[in-house]
């Protein structure tokens, strides 16, 4: 529940686990800072439990509650709050995506979320190359409106559909694209930025002259500009020396931009700080030509190692990005099932590299690509080139290397992994040497991971299976970074080349740059923020490592009974809890299936990584309070429209909806549940008692007085129209016309009995089998009659039988009325549900083990039996039978030898329904329309 401008809504006294930046404040305290934020802020104010759980955590191995959480309606907003947080000196922390890996994103703070609202793309001035935006503008959008002009922002990391310009400035990203265009800093002209203390001001580049005008008018201004002029001054020599020249250095502040060489520019020295100095409130940005014509390579080499040892000579050709993996990512993604069709465009070889070229056009950018491809055959006998004409093709290479991070996350069958040593960098010619170190430094610590990244530019990204919640294992993790971070300076390198320091490296960075510029970056943090209260305890003056992890010693999730049995998560819904990553893909606004009540919102809470992140809150059983009975999560889960999307888009395939009915079934345990879940969640039964009498039921549904008691009764919005039931069921139809039914009580109505093994020889159920006669036999196929189609359209079941039967199929129909029990689960009603499967298993029983296939037109349906039933009913050899059997009816077509369609030529627009595109088999949909013109 939101914090309303109404009263401020108490807020318990709490200890959170590892707080590390200070104990929250005195409830009073507390409430007198909500109610001063709330009088002083048009956006929204949460001082709720529910709203602190769910920023308190980002993509990072951390976790630190936040006192409250502001979402401002503009930069006032932004101005009004740190004023109030001033006054109550409070730490602030700004936040856009939520995806740092380092820490960065959550603290003991108040939480200033730019994302909702505060995201304007103020001016496109194409004909100088530059934007303005608000901070909490997604990199994507930026990007959208500057292709209009066949421009671009430069970096662009993995997450570009999702993570903002403010968080990427906070953090100095980059990207695949930063071999064109550099680093975030590389890319700002100009930063309109607050101070802690209330100072507003624009920066930017300062010559000589500038700076000695700035000095001499005196004020806070000018504190602020000569101390960075003597902090320069003094630590030039050493800024000089220690800080490595290689594309990826992000680690540590920007001192190097106030150099004289440099230009003193301000706001390129604050990229990268993390929001531990100043709050962006605006950012003037660079853009470059976006080439329109792209090509792209990949190479296949013998190992790794002998991908990152090419990588000198690939960049000579003047590529505009190349990327890298292992053949263990590509396995661990195999085993994933992600883009299975996309890992078999990769060429021979066990490492690989992405190298794409651009150019005006497309046959420009193909001919710089096969030049590269010629001479790499030259001098390189044992690498692989494919050239790609298919942009389609493309992009799903590039999604492959995008879904690194989610990919390596939770691999079935082995251990978990984490970020902490994710991406470090070191100069590209010293790439294959520092990944044969780091590998051997992976085998004595019987480490395992995964080898990707930015190999153009000598960044390697990576998720290591550390144990993080024993002592031997937190120790040995802690002696594993120091030992990282000094192999990596001796290579050159940077402790990090994307992801930033936060609290993960924070403590870690005198090895890489030495106590004295340690120190000159604790002066520019008290230059900037005396009162340190911009996001404590990171970059600087640092929290330890190994404070206020997420797991840790302590970590201990309660193994509740459960419904479901979560196979993929070792039995155990606390870890199907804690399988969100944090990475955010449920936030993109505009493409895939996930998450469409996020899209509409743009709320954390209804994205489905705020629904993880509440789940996991739950079970920790700190911050939010009431076991399953807790409203806050319902809250979440409420708007969770089960379509499935975010298991099939998810990179580690958070099955949400799922998780909802689980929570549903005890939350509603013994109580009334909303009147919708009576009214659609018993639709089964409701249509059955229809069906008897379906004219009385339609008029009563829809005569003006009654149709709206009974909207009003089954909790159905006013707007919507009942459905009508249709005068005669499918099945009604199907006994008229004499067709065969099957199953326990079909009787002598069941045509032929079991299968021979002759029958299964093909996942169609035999192709048509041979009687002892040599007469031909149809192939049987049993016509899933599911509740909406049988009652409310059983014209599209009749029209299945056609088209089933045209293909030389004999279909029949279940004689006892059935159902798969989608609606129930909605609701939690899961006793029911089970009920309803065994039912199935029992009355089909013969039918499945003789493996008859079963054809379904709803897909929701069809992935209850693939999905769901396997779940509810665990170690069930024939709910595994089912699923395995149970198809679409495009996927059963599509696998019939010799089917072909009738021709239908024309255009067809087709939307695909949620579960369908998300857990089952859309492209055999898509196939069998091409088929049929």
């Amino acid at each position: 529940m939101t914090l309303t401008r109404a009263r401020p809504i108490p807020v318990a006294r709490r200890e959170p686990r590892g707080a590390g930046g200070g104990d929250h404040a005195a409830s009073s305290e507390v409430e007198r800072l909500a109610v001063d934020l709330l009088n002083a802020v048009r956006g929204e104010v949460r001082f709720d439990a529910g709203s602190r759980a769910l920023y308190a955590t980002d993509a990072s191995n951390y976790r630190q509650v936040p006192i409250g959480v502001v979402i401002p309606r503009d930069t006032d907003d932004v101005v009004a709050a740190v004023e109030v947080c001033r006054a109550h000196d409070v730490p602030i922390v700004s936040r856009g995506g939520g995806t740092s890996l380092a820490g960065q994103g959550c603290n003991v703070a108040v939480v200033i979320d730019h994302s909702k609202y505060h995201n304007q793309l103020l001016e496109l001035n194409a004909d100088e190359g530059w934007a303005r935006v608000r901070p909490g503008i997604v990199l994507d959008e930026l990007r959208d409106a500057a292709e209009e002009h066949h421009l671009t922002f430069g970096p662009d990391p993995a997450t570009h559909d999702h993570c903002t310009l403010g968080g990427m400035i906070g953090n100095n990203s980059c990207g695949v694209h930063s071999v064109m265009a550099g680093r975030t800093e590389d890319n700002v002209l100009e930063l309109e930025v607050l101070t802690y203390d209330g100072l507003r001001l624009v920066v930017g580049p300062t010559d000589d002259a500038a700076l000695e005008q700035i000095i001499g008018t005196g004020g806070r201004v000018a504190e602020i500009y000569g101390g960075m002029r003597d902090l320069r001054d003094r630590h030039a020599d050493e800024i000089r020396a220690r800080y490595p020249e290689i594309p990826r250095r992000v680690s540590g502040y920007n001192l190097p931009q106030l150099l004289p060489e440099n230009g003193f520019d301000v706001a390129k020295a604050l990229v990268g700080s993390e929001s531990t100095l100043v709050t962006v409130l605006a950012a003037k940005l660079r853009l470059v030509p976006s080439p329109p014509g792209r090509t792209l390579v990949a190479l296949g080499y013998p190992d790794v190692y002998a991908a990152a040892d090419d990588v000198p000579r690939v960049m000579e050709s003047g590529c505009i990005a190349c990327e890298g993996m292992d053949q263990r990512l590509v396995r661990d993604i195999r085993s994933r099932g992600i883009h299975p069709d996309a890992l078999g465009l990769l060429p021979d070889g066990t490492g690989f590299l992405l190298v794409e070229f651009g150019a005006d056009d497309r046959d420009a950018s193909d001919a710089a690509a096969r030049t590269f491809v010629r001479d790499l055959e030259k001098r390189h006998s044992d690498a692989k080139a494919k050239l790609y004409d298919d942009p389609a093709d493309e992009q799903k290479l590039w999604k492959v290397r995008e879904s690194g991070l989610g990919a390596t996350a939770m691999v079935p069958d082995k251990a978990n992994t984490f970020p902490g040593w994710e991406d470090s960098a070191v100069p590209p010619e010293r790439l294959g040497d520092y990944l044969r170190e780091l590998r051997k430094t992976w085998d004595r610590y019987g480490y395992r991971a995964d080898m990707y990244g930015h190999f153009g530019q000598g960044v390697l990204h990576c998720r290591v299976d550390f144990d993080l919640t024993s002592a031997d294992g937190l120790a040995a993790f802690r002696r594993y970074l120091e030992e990282a971070s000094a192999l990596v300076v001796r290579m050159g390198g940077s402790l990090s080349g994307e992801h930033g320091d936060g609290q993960a490296r924070g403590e870690l960075l005198p090895i890489m740059f030495g106590d004295r510029l340690v120190g000159a970056f604790e002066e520019l943090k008290d230059l900037w923020d005396p009162r340190g209260r911009m996001n404590p305890g990171k970059v600087v003056r640092p929290n330890a490592i190994l404070a206020n992890l997420r797991l840790g010693v302590d970590y201990d999730p309660p193994r509740p009974r459960t419904w479901f049995r979560y196979p993929e998560d070792d039995g155990s819904f606390g870890h199907a809890a804690f399988r969100c990553v944090g990475v955010g893909e449920c936030r993109r606004h505009d493409d895939g299936v996930m998450c469409p009540s996020y899209m509409v919102t743009r709320e954390e809470k209804h994205s489905t990584r705020g629904r993880a992140h509440l789940l996991f809150e739950l079970l920790n059983g700190e911050e939010l309070e009431g076991g399953w009975r807790n409203k806050d999560v319902e809250e979440a889960l409420d708007l969770c429209l089960a379509c499935k999307g975010c298991k099939g888009d998810c990179p580690v395939n958070v099955d949400m909806a799922t998780y909802k009915a689980e929570f549903r079934a005890h939350h509603y345990a013994g109580r009334l549940r909303p009147r919708a879940a009576y009214s659609m969640g018993l639709i089964y039964w409701w249509a059955g008692l229809a069906a008897h009498a379906p004219r009385l039921a339609n008029a009563a549904a829809h005569a003006p007085v009654l149709s709206s008691v009974a909207k009003i009764i089954g909790g159905i919005a006013p707007e919507r129209e009942i459905p009508r039931f249709a005068e005669q069921t499918f099945r009604a139809w199907w006994r008229e016309r004499g067709g065969a039914t099957t199953g326990r009580r079909a009787g002598s109505r069941a045509t032929g009995g079991p299968l021979t093994s002759g029958d299964r020889s093909s996942p169609a159920g035999g192709d048509s089998a041979r009687t002892a006669g040599g007469t031909a036999t149809a192939r049987r196929v049993i016509l899933w009659a599911d509740t909406f189609n049988d009652n409310f359209h059983p014209q599209v079941l009749r029209a299945a039988v056609r088209v089933l039967e045209d293909a030389g199929c004999e279909v029949i129909v279940p004689e006892e009325r059935l159902c798969c029990g989608r609606p129930l689960y909605d609701w939690g009603f899961l006793g029911q549900a089970k009920r309803l499967l065994t039912t199935v298993l029992a009355e089909l029983r013969d039918e499945i083990r003789a493996g008859v296939p079963i054809v379904g037109l709803e897909p929701s349906c069809v992935s209850v039996f693939r999905d769901e039933a396997p779940n509810l009913l665990y170690g069930h050899q024939d709910a595994r039978r089912l699923a395995d059997q149970t198809h679409t009816l495009t996927e059963y077509l599509a696998s019939l030898d010799g089917y072909r369609p009738p021709s239908l030529e024309g255009q067809a627009l087709v939307h695909g329904h949620c579960h369908h595109k998300s857990v089952l088999d859309f492209e055999s949909e898509l196939a069998v329309l091409r088929a049929a013109g």
